[in-house]
């Protein structure tokens, strides 16, 4: 099975295990199924939003596997990245909700929400309602010296709705107020993957996601193998004109996946599919499952992108082949 050999499923949530308030199809079966071979669960999400007691116990309604110590969020590496620079007891400003808030205090820190209290750091997360207010006092502070760390840069996520702004559009707002960059603590940025190790204690982890630009390669920066699922934001197409770092080592439909047989991959070919590369243009042939003939298109594309990235016009053929 896929997860022969591994000891930790470093999971997202947005996209993975469920889309808004509805679980994604088979993915509750799938991970009871993991957790009964012995394999540790832990939920890693740059949602800094909601404590790690609420996401679990939303994953239990779900009826998927969880306590709060499975959860770690982008709050709780963000807390430990302001701990790391700061005095202990030092005020800092939550622009975000209560998930942030809990994560700051739990390190130590002393959570406020205005300017006038002199905050060393700054630190923001999405949350609903977010206000101008708020974000007025955390540019305030920037503007006077304040660290300025945000929980992750994520321009959009995913709900049963569609995409909505997510953090990293509303970073932009004190950014652009103060020409001053935050510290990233989310995924693709080590600090997540590293609270995700410190709290599992993962020797053999794989990471499991929905995006490339955060999940994939946030794996990628962290040196470890990952699995890229179709049910959230990826599309075929995003996985076929890849850059090197947003490529998985794993392609499937859905979590399923985990408890099947990898396929050998090799040479373009996979399953009944063969995709080859002539004249600029990716072409594949033959029959079978439409993830086997995703998985061979991107074997060829991607080796014949080397370094780079393949044009989306040189992927359309694949495209109108599998669906």
């Amino acid at each position: 099975m896929l997860i022969d050999g591994y000891d930790t499923l470093l999971l997202d949530l947005d996209g993975v295990v469920y889309l808004g308030r509805h679980a994604v199809p088979g993915a509750r079966q799938a991970l009871e199924e993991a957790q009964g071979k012995g394999i540790r669960l832990a939920y890693v999400t740059n949602n800094a939003s909601r404590t790690p007691a609420a996401i679990a116990a939303h994953l239990r309604e779900l009826g998927v596997p969880a306590t709060a110590a499975d959860v770690v969020t982008s709050a709780q590496a963000a807390a430990r990245l302001v701990a790391e620079r700061v005095a202990p007891g030092a005020a800092v400003l939550v622009v975000g909700g209560s998930g942030l808030r809990m994560a700051v205090r739990d390190r130590g820190l002393r959570p406020v929400s205005t300017a006038t209290e002199s905050p060393v750091a700054v630190v923001q997360g999405i949350a609903p309602g977010l206000s101008y207010g708020l974000l007025s006092e955390g540019a305030l502070a920037v503007r006077q010296g304040a660290l300025f760390v945000a929980s992750n840069g994520d321009s959009t996520m995913p709900t049963g709705r569609g995409e909505l702004p997510g953090n990293g559009a509303m970073v932009r707002v004190i950014a652009a107020a103060t020409g001053v960059e935050p510290v990233y603590a989310g995924k693709p940025d080590p600090p997540l993957h590293r609270e995700s190790m410190i709290r599992t204690g993962a020797r053999r982890p794989l990471v499991v996601g929905d995006r490339l630009d955060t999940d994939i390669e946030g794996a990628s920066n962290a040196g470890v193998e990952s699995l890229l699922v179709l049910t959230g934001v990826a599309t075929p197409l995003d996985v076929l004109t890849a850059a090197p770092r947003h490529r998985p080592t794993y392609l499937a439909e859905d979590l399923g996946a985990l408890l099947q047989p990898y396929p050998e991959v090799r040479e373009g070919a996979c399953g009944g599919w063969r995709a080859t590369w002539r004249d600029g243009v990716l072409r594949l042939e033959g029959e079978g499952a439409r993830i086997d003939g995703l998985r061979a298109a991107c074997d060829a594309a991607w080796t014949a992108a080397g370094e780079g990235q393949v044009e989306e016009d040189a992927v359309k053929e694949v495209l109108e082949r599998i669906g």
